[in-house]
């Protein structure tokens, strides 16, 4: 017998492959990475099990996802680990916040202000970031919600951003909207990089790459970093400098 707390389970994790639906990281019928099979090989450790997942995401059928899986999905997709199998928080994370209404004016606090490492997620073991030490401002020509501003430190991008600098930044909507030796800020496995970036495609024309090119190239070397599920990438709208 299926326990309550399975079926919540399970609907939750319906709720995060619709998601992934959304976002393109799953195409039932694609044939080049991220199709059903591809899923049922990453969850369940075989291909030929696509038709368990689709059980899995039928309301008429008493099948549901175990928690050893859904620790799968959550390794393997970025998914909130505190989310999926527990229901605290978001699929994805921590959403930013939307802009702060401000009493007495029309226009709206619409950046936060946090520290590089709680952004990065550092101290956590999901895809999100705390909000300790959380602020909100905002900036003229600056509209809209879902930016995020953070202190720099160190001199890899000098002279173009230093140490000390605050950058702001706004996240993209897919790997798809990058354009190559802008600067941005990647995020993943608990940190993060303001580099000039460079798309590396595979031999199908995927990304599964991005060369990280610093300013300051004669301290610092470029690399090469694997792009995963998890990978979150924002561009850098406006640099702030002592005045």
């Amino acid at each position: 017998m299926i326990t309550q707390d399975r079926r919540e389970l399970n609907d939750r994790f319906k709720e995060v492959f619709r998601i992934l639906e959304e976002r393109g990281e799953i195409i039932k019928n694609d044939r080049n990475g991220r199709g059903l099979g591809d899923f049922a090989k990453r969850i369940l450790n075989n291909r030929s099990y696509g038709h368990i997942v689709r059980a899995f995401l039928n309301d008429d059928d008493k099948r549901c996802i175990n928690y050893e899986q859904a620790r799968r999905v959550c390794h393997e997709y970025g998914v909130n680990l505190a989310y999926l199998l527990e229901g605290d928080g978001t699929p994805f994370g921590m959403e930013l916040p939307e802009p702060v209404e401000v009493v007495g004016s029309d226009i709206p606090l619409n950046i936060m202000f946090t520290s590089k490492e709680a952004f990065a997620g550092a101290s956590i073991d999901t895809d999100s970031f705390t909000t300790e030490d959380t602020d909100f401002f905002r900036l003229p020509g600056i509209m809209g919600s879902g930016y995020v501003a953070f202190p720099i430190t160190g001199n890899s991008m000098e002279p173009v951003i230093n140490n000390g600098d605050i950058v702001i930044c706004k996240e993209i909507d897919g790997l798809h909207q990058i354009r190559d030796n802008r600067i941005y800020a990647v995020r993943s496995k608990g940190s993060i990089w303001i580099k000039y970036v460079q798309t590396v495609p595979d031999s199908k024309g995927r990304i599964t790459g991005l060369r990280l090119v610093s300013a300051n190239f004669l301290e610092h070397d470029p690399w090469v970093e694997e792009v995963e599920m998890s990978t979150k990438i924002y561009e850098v709208v406006r640099r702030i400098s002592e005045l």
